[in-house]
């Protein structure tokens, strides 16, 4: 059989066997170029020894590198400290006019005084519509201070604060917690009624605030409780609301000062009854801390 027959017969064989590449075991280089009819050239290499065909490696492709996502920055969870509102110990500033009254409201010396220059305050338009200016009442050696946001209808007739239903609901919540009325000082932030109780406008808080500031500086309480939104961000010079502002103990130049919600508030949603308990609580045992009892 020459080398074609012998080719032929083993393509044949790898066909039926299925197979589609060829593979040339047994033949060397100079068998295969003889049964082509391809020359053999001399020098040409010797026979070598049988060896499986060589595999044909591709180059695995670049792996794409893909950037990482930015990490996603969260915000930490703040402290107990970093909580905790932090009041300026200097005089506050609302306004020119609020800093005119304050050096004028310093010169009073009593808290009669205070009431007296109330009752002369035209710096806001309130004093045209109020029956009675609201400059506040209670023990003038009280070291615990309520202070709300402005008088109502009542409050407006007789000139005293926290005389109407909201007055008689904050009475029950000093009882009980232990303080009678006349053992506090009790007091709002505007001293006229806004017209058919409406918020307080900026401009009045910035007339009134004067007033309030040197009752308190007069009265050195011990502990302050803040009733309802604008008392709360009144005198802790913030845009937070009352919810973020309850439940913990700030300071007013170094006077602790506890908010909760205002007295008329819970006749509307007595779900808040409970939390302004908690409130009042807190703001009793602070003031038997800082009063030594």
């Amino acid at each position: 059989m020459d080398a074609r027959d012998r080719l032929r017969q083993y393509l044949e064989q790898r066909k039926e066997m299925g197979e589609q590449d060829l593979v040339l075991d047994g033949l060397s280089v100079e068998d295969l170029m003889k049964i082509v009819g391809a020359p053999v050239m001399p020098g040409a290499m010797q026979p070598m020894a049988a060896r499986p065909p060589a595999k044909v490696s591709r180059p695995e492709p670049p792996p794409i590198e893909r950037p990482a996502p930015p990490p996603i920055e969260r915000p930490a969870p703040p402290s107990a400290a970093a909580a905790k509102v932090v009041v300026p110990s200097g005089p506050i500033d609302v306004g020119g006019s609020v800093s005119e009254g304050a050096r004028a409201a310093s010169h009073l010396v009593t808290l009669d005084a205070v009431a007296n220059a109330i009752a002369a305050c035209k710096a806001c338009s309130l004093w045209t519509t109020a029956t009675k200016s609201v400059p506040g009442h209670g023990n003038p050696q009280a070291k615990f201070v309520c202070v709300g946001e402005a008088p109502g209808a009542t409050e407006d007739a007789t000139g005293l604060p926290f005389v109407g239903r909201a007055g008689d609901l904050l009475t029950k919540i000093l009882e009980a917690v232990q303080f009678k009325r006349e053992d506090v000082f009790i007091c709002n932030v505007l001293k006229h009624r806004p017209p058919g109780n409406r918020n307080p406008e900026p401009a009045e808080i910035a007339a009134c605030s004067p007033f309030l500031m040197q009752q308190l500086a007069l009265l050195k309480p011990h502990v302050i409780l803040a009733l309802g939104t604008f008392a709360a961000q009144t005198l802790l010079q913030t845009k937070e609301p009352i919810g973020r502002l309850r439940g913990q103990i700030h300071r007013f130049h170094g006077v602790p000062l506890v908010v909760t919600y205002h007295p008329a508030a819970l006749l509307r949603n007595p779900n808040w009854k409970r939390p302004t308990w908690e409130d009042v609580q807190l703001a009793r045992r602070v003031f038997d801390s800082a009063s030594g009892a």
